[in-house]
């Protein structure tokens, strides 16, 4: 018997231009992200090793009382179409239904890269496509995988938890609203 996997997707807040922490805007967006996703029932926050992930995740965990936090080497920001093994890697452990009858709902911080891939994936698209998914910083991503295996896409890239001010970031400009 298995159950449904709810996976929440979250791109990294905006990063310094060294990408060894957040902006003053990218811990506000993440903090903004962590109040949006506080009553969730998360089993498990994941996130990638990069600093920029790391901070974000530590954020966003600390408005998910009683959560475990994870560093995920799977979710590192490498190209997908580069490293196959990775991106397979990365396939595997976080899609798919779940063991045993519960739900699970799964909080995963990244990177755009691999946001995009796992819309991808879960929409069964060819691999080039990949490149047309671009997620804003925070921008949250939800995916459901029923227990038959087929995966439905909730929503991509709402920013409803950021102010207009706060939106985009990480974006290219002219997808800025």
């Amino acid at each position: 018997m298995t159950g449904v996997r709810h996976l929440w997707i979250a791109r990294h807040a905006e990063a310094l231009a060294d990408q060894t922490g957040l902006t003053a805007i990218g811990v506000r967006q993440a903090e903004l992200l962590g109040d949006r996703l506080a009553g969730v029932p998360f089993a498990v926050v994941s996130h990638s090793p990069l600093a920029r992930a790391v901070r974000t995740a530590q954020l966003v965990a600390s408005r998910l009382p009683g959560v475990p936090v994870r560093m995920a080497g799977e979710l590192d920001d490498r190209v997908p179409t580069d490293e196959p093994e990775a991106s397979a890697a990365m396939i595997s452990r976080f899609t798919g239904p779940v063991p045993g009858p519960a739900d699970r709902h799964e909080l995963v911080i990244t990177h755009a890269f691999q946001v995009a891939w796992f819309v991808r994936d879960a929409l069964a698209t060819p691999a080039d496509r990949w490149r047309d998914v671009i997620p804003a910083n925070t921008g949250l991503t939800v995916i459901r995988w029923f227990p038959d295996g087929r995966a439905r896409l909730i929503v991509f890239n709402d920013l409803s938890h950021l102010p207009p001010e706060l939106r985009f970031t990480g974006s290219p400009p002219d997808l800025s609203l």
